[in-house]
């Protein structure tokens, strides 16, 4: 499956009612911190039924789903991610972790991190040099700071 059919997908299911509330919700207005994100109108648990039927795509395509200006697209990439490294072996994993980490500046409101940060960055720094998650919490990136954060559930999780 491609980018492109996935995102002709989610425009199928696009709601305009939807994507007005999710914009006042994520506070996107000018200066507030989701500023100019944008929003198709879909709510998370068709993203997830969604990610199920999309298991398959190309990492490519998932990575060009995370680039997307839609809100929406980045949190279906992010959750075909987080099932892609929940089978990975540990060389994907350092991978799909890397990719993570370059790609932060898509990874930019609050739903998108905390739905992510814990089984990603989380779960890999917890068996890892931790030395990424202090450059993260010392980051001028508000979201990069809460990925910091967030990645440590992880680590309260496992004791």
């Amino acid at each position: 499956m491609t980018a492109l059919l996935i995102q002709s997908r989610l425009e199928e299911l696009s709601d305009p009612a939807e994507a007005l509330f999710a914009q006042r919700f994520f506070k996107t207005a000018p200066g507030e911190y989701g500023e100019g994100d944008i929003f198709r109108g879909i709510r998370v648990p068709v993203l997830r039924k969604l990610s199920k039927a999309f298991q398959e795509t190309p990492l490519t395509e998932v990575l060009g789903l995370l680039g997307s200006c839609f809100h929406e697209d980045r949190l279906l990439a992010l959750l075909l991610l987080l099932h892609r490294y929940a089978l990975a072996d540990a060389g994907e994993r350092e991978r799909l972790f890397e990719l993570y980490l370059a790609n932060t500046r898509f990874i930019n409101n609050w739903d998108l991190v905390d739905i992510s940060a814990p089984h990603i960055p989380g779960r890999f720094l917890y068996e890892h040099e931790r030395t990424p998650l202090y450059r993260l919490a010392g980051s001028h990136s508000l979201w990069e700071r809460r990925i910091a954060v967030i990645a440590t559930f992880y680590f309260i999780r496992r004791g």
